[in-house]
């Protein structure tokens, strides 16, 4: 049996689109809206061992734009992206799709079609 879990806020257009694209193939999924249920430490730091925190992290958002200088500067590894991906959720490129334990993170179509095997 396949779990899927999608990460992400409800009122992020990729969010929506990855959820309408998953809903259209009919597949079971779980929605985590990390802004009202939070994330855990566990969780990011599985996505980091998957995922390189600068793909995680969304540096063309204006959660980053809003940074300070010193804290951007301070963002150069998995261990710090992590410490900023929890104070700050909204710095997360979304979606991030958990499909039996193997993460990948935004949407296209083909991205979708290839990781269900459609």
């Amino acid at each position: 049996m396949t779990t899927i879990t999608l990460y992400g806020i409800p009122n992020c257009d990729t969010v929506k689109k990855a959820r309408t694209w998953l809903a259209a193939q009919q597949l079971d999924f779980t929605f985590h809206d990390f802004k009202k249920q939070g994330l855990e430490r566990a969780t990011v730091a599985a996505w980091l061992q998957q995922l390189p925190w600068d793909v995680l992290v969304n540096k063309k958002g204006t959660t980053w734009r809003a940074l300070s200088d010193e804290r951007k500067a301070s963002t150069i590894d998995a261990d710090s992206a992590l410490e900023l991906m929890l104070e700050n959720p909204s710095i997360i490129k979304r979606p991030v799709l958990d499909k039996d334990g193997q993460f990948s993170v935004a949407f296209s179509d083909a991205q979708y079609k290839t990781i269900f095997s459609l």
